[in-house]
């Protein structure tokens, strides 16, 4: 068991807690078809991201609505890009601190593909997760438009799609810096090595993720709207069912999960360095 170097001067020492990494999940685990606790983090998820397209894309539908050109001449009033930004990390921070302990917070497909990467979950769970989250997502967005209807159509149904101007290969690189940002967050935050080193320093996890998702939206709301989860951006063109939001798809679904894998190698690789590790240990052994 390897053991990190002591932490602080004389007197009040802190020391590192001993750290092993935990096992690879299994590729496939059928055995978590049996346990009802699989199940259940299936429903949180389903659950979380249900709540978390309802609250945000009922923030954007309604700063439309506030700043509807022909309806007002204050430009600046509602929300503003700010509060979208706002509506959608602090909805991740509520959401992932909620269902951290049931599901481990995902509400993200790309999140669930860069952990399945790193074998943080099995490819069961990685399945049943995006499927969950896909169909929250599409339930969430049934709900806001069910609640506004009046308004869901006018204002766009808070659909993702590409903003004239923008290249195809501008809101692709956009999606996936943007979903890069946010799935290091994860790995960075949820980290048990960084637990255990620096365990004297308490880490909330779900507050640097929602501030990731805050600060991604501040950067692309303007190029993409903001995609960074495949979920998100399928269930608004579901319900919105319109052709702009159906043919920028695939830059919402290529680019979080290009997004997703490079972080996943970046943490993995590089930072935590298992290929040397794998390599090291594949040299000591040839050795014996």
């Amino acid at each position: 068991m390897a053991k990190d170097a002591e932490v602080g001067g004389h007197g009040g020492d802190f020391h590192a807690k001993d750290y092993q990494d935990p096992p690879p999940a299994p590729l496939i685990d059928a055995e978590e078809l049996t346990k009802w606790s699989f199940y259940r983090a299936i429903i949180a998820e389903f659950i979380a991201t249900l709540l978390f397209l309802y609250i945000t894309v009922l923030t954007v539908i309604g700063y439309k609505a506030q700043t509807d050109p022909t309806k007002t001449d204050d430009a600046c009033g509602g929300v503003g890009i700010l509060g979208i930004a706002w509506a959608f990390g602090g909805m991740i921070f509520i959401l992932v601190y909620c269902t951290a302990g049931i599901s481990g917070g995902h509400i993200n497909p790309a999140v669930t593909f860069g952990l399945f990467l790193a074998r943080k979950v099995s490819l069961v769970r990685a399945i049943m997760y995006m499927l969950a989250q896909s169909l929250g997502a599409i339930c969430g967005c049934g709900l806001v438009k069910a609640f506004q209807k009046s308004y869901y159509q006018r204002y766009g149904g808070g659909a993702n799609e590409l903003a004239d101007g923008y290249s195809k290969g501008t809101g692709l690189g956009a999606e996936i810096i943007g979903t890069f940002v946010l799935v290091y967050t994860v790995f960075s935050a949820t980290d048990p090595k960084r637990n255990a080193r620096d365990s004297h320093v308490p880490v909330l996890a779900p507050l640097p993720i929602g501030f990731a998702v805050f600060m991604v939206h501040l950067a692309t709301i303007p190029i993409t709207g903001t995609g960074i989860n495949p979920a998100r951006s399928f269930g608004a063109a579901v319900i919105y069912n319109k052709e702009k939001a159906w043919d920028d798809q695939w830059i919402f679904w290529v680019g979080p999960f290009i997004g997703a894998a490079i972080a996943a190698i970046y943490h993995q690789y590089v930072l935590r360095g298992s290929a040397v590790k794998a390599l090291g240990s594949f040299r000591s052994s040839s050795n014996i």
